[in-house]
């Protein structure tokens, strides 16, 4: 295990006429991040609907059409991404991807690339009312974990933060930090995540970090307005802040949020800590109402 330096994206959503203009921003970003020694990059939930503009507004516009057009340009956008990987030689955790199945269904997914290839990938677990009512994209059904150099990684799609038992199979199964890609359209969706996170950080004692997307994309039926702080989140305890908050961006514009992690805290504090939320966790179950 290392210490490890995460960039945090509070993304914003672009427009584009052509591929190139969407392959050049990219890159800007991911190179940016190399260049302040990060080693792991998060980008948010949905940020790749930014895409759908190539199609034209005939297509954008419409939230069943612009799912369609795009699996035309996901092998294009992996393989993009895995490019950037290995040119940097770091951890990339692509925006999620709405990617069809072969039922015809849409999962809303995460993928996380390396130098040598993808590591890994996790769907959506739990839809939100605008995924199931409006958009249509399926539930996923598999909770995964991820080995990395850096120890074990997770992944919670933005409203899955806030359902505990998902992220604690994760942490049982070796996860000390937890990637939580968001896009919240509302300050109060923003701070729903924002709570499952600390919630999540408090009572694993472990990292999470939240990415949002960011700004007004008003041509966007999709994700037209994005509100949210890229941040992370520690245990509350010896050692780490005292509100349970590492760092947060600003709300003026988008860019990377830094932080270095110290794996190695974790099991510290699970041993050494002023409370042992996580050690104490299965005390839960003994516990009946009368």
């Amino acid at each position: 295990m290392e210490n490890l330096r995460i960039a945090v994206a509070q993304y914003d959503i672009g427009f584009f006429e052509h591929w190139s203009g969407y392959a050049d921003k990219l890159e800007q970003w991911v190179n940016d991040a190399a260049g302040q020694g990060a080693q792991l990059l998060v980008f948010p939930e949905y940020g790749s609907m930014e895409l759908a503009s190539l199609f034209g507004e005939v297509i954008y516009s419409d939230l069943s059409k612009q799912l369609d057009a795009m699996q035309a340009i996901y092998p294009d956008w992996q393989a993009l991404h895995l490019a950037l990987a290995k040119r940097f030689d770091l951890l990339i955790l692509g925006a999620s991807y709405p990617v069809q199945q072969e039922d015809g269904s849409y999962l809303n997914r995460a993928t996380l690339f390396g130098p040598d290839g993808v590591i890994g990938s996790q769907d959506k677990l739990v839809m939100t009312r605008f995924e199931n009512e409006q958009w249509l994209i399926s539930a996923g059904d598999k909770i995964r974990v991820f080995d990395t150099k850096f120890g074990k990684i997770a992944i919670n799609i933005c409203y899955d933060s806030e359902f505990p038992l998902i992220a604690r199979q994760q942490v049982e199964a070796g996860a000390d930090l937890i990637l939580v890609p968001s896009c919240t359209d509302t300050q109060a969706g923003f701070h729903r995540v924002r709570l499952g996170c600390q919630a999540r950080a408090l009572e694993n004692q472990c990292f999470v970090v939240q990415s949002p997307t960011f700004g007004v994309a008003a041509w966007s039926e999709a994700v037209d307005i994005n509100t949210g702080r890229a941040s992370v989140y520690t245990p509350v305890d010896y050692g780490f802040p005292d509100n349970g908050i590492l760092v947060e961006g600003n709300t003026d514009q988008p860019g990377w949020v830094y932080a270095d992690l110290d794996l190695r805290e974790i099991a510290r504090i699970r041993q050494e800590g002023q409370v042992f939320n996580y050690r104490d966790w299965p005390r839960q179950y003994d516990l009946k109402v009368e």
